[in-house]
């Protein structure tokens, strides 16, 4: 009778021990598959569209061949696990908050910061699709310097809070010129001048790509939306580049918050949205004319 009783338990006992393993085993199989899942990044594409996965239960907005959304989506990456350089040619500090690098060349004079990047890739766009009346900007101070004007040789005389333009040079519309006026445009713009000139988004609901989540001020910061996914209920997700202080490569960013759709961000207007090494505290938007 004991020795039944005995064989009863050790019998049970071993019963349970191996639904617990093959059940942990299971678990185990779901949360790597699971895990797989989430990892939304192809690391041997080259395009920012291609370099990121859509999340399950979403799907790409489609725009056009020559809008600035499209022109910014498959905005060219250099090989995954490239750095962040510093003007310098030094290695930016930290290496851990980026999934890309875009395409573009970071001047040696210290300027291209955080808005001047932005602001070299919107009027570059407009630039490479025949639209060059339309890039013009305006200094922290409020006067609006165009490309147009400088390539016929004007230039700003500033003095305090005064700017005034004379024909001081002779006309060019090269493209080596129009770096120069980028390079002026950087050393009297910047996220201030941005916030205050730019149309406000003032509903999370009307952002898209091209538009930029800013924070106006000396120091400030500003990021660009470059990619965007949404879903049968209409909820959206983004992802952002950004340049930096000091000048650096232009990077994609990772989404250090939220690593279950990271690096896609969910976006609302007014709210706390940390960004790499940033956070914004009360976030707006701002869009290009």
């Amino acid at each position: 009778m004991k020795k039944t009783i005995v064989l009863t338990i050790f019998t049970t006992v071993v019963a349970v021990l191996f639904f617990q393993i093959t059940s942990s085993h299971k678990n185990l199989k779901n949360s790597v598959r699971a895990t797989d899942k989430v990892n939304l990044i192809d690391k041997d594409s080259f395009t920012i569209v291609s370099r990121v996965n859509v999340p399950d239960g979403y799907k790409r907005l489609n725009y056009s061949e020559r809008t600035f959304q499209n022109y910014l989506r498959n905005y060219k990456l250099k090989a995954f696990g490239s750095k962040i350089i510093n003007y310098d040619n030094s290695e930016y500090f930290w290496q851990g908050g980026h999934i890309g690098i875009l395409e573009i060349p970071v001047p040696k004079n210290g300027l291209q910061q955080c808005a001047d990047a932005l602001i070299r890739i919107r009027s570059e766009y407009l630039w490479e699709t025949g639209r060059k009346s339309e890039i013009g900007f305006n200094f922290t101070s409020g006067h609006y310097c165009s490309w147009l004007k400088y390539a016929e040789g004007y230039r700003p005389k500033i003095k305090g809070n005064k700017v005034s333009f004379y024909k001081t040079a002779g006309k060019n519309y090269s493209k080596e010129n129009f770096y120069k006026y980028l390079n002026l445009i950087y050393m009297y713009s910047g996220t201030l001048s941005l916030y205050n000139e730019l149309p406000k988004i003032t509903s999370s609901k009307d952002l898209k790509i091209g538009d930029m989540l800013i924070r106006g001020g000396s120091p400030g910061h500003i990021v660009m939306l470059c990619d965007e996914v949404i879903n049968e209920n209409g909820e959206k997700l983004f992802l952002l580049f950004q340049g930096n202080t000091p000048a650096q490569s232009v990077h994609l960013v990772k989404n250090l918050e939220n690593s279950v759709i990271s690096p896609w961000y969910k976006l609302e207007q007014d709210v706390v949205i940390p960004v790499s090494n940033y956070t914004f505290n009360n976030s707006k938007f701002v869009r290009f004319k």
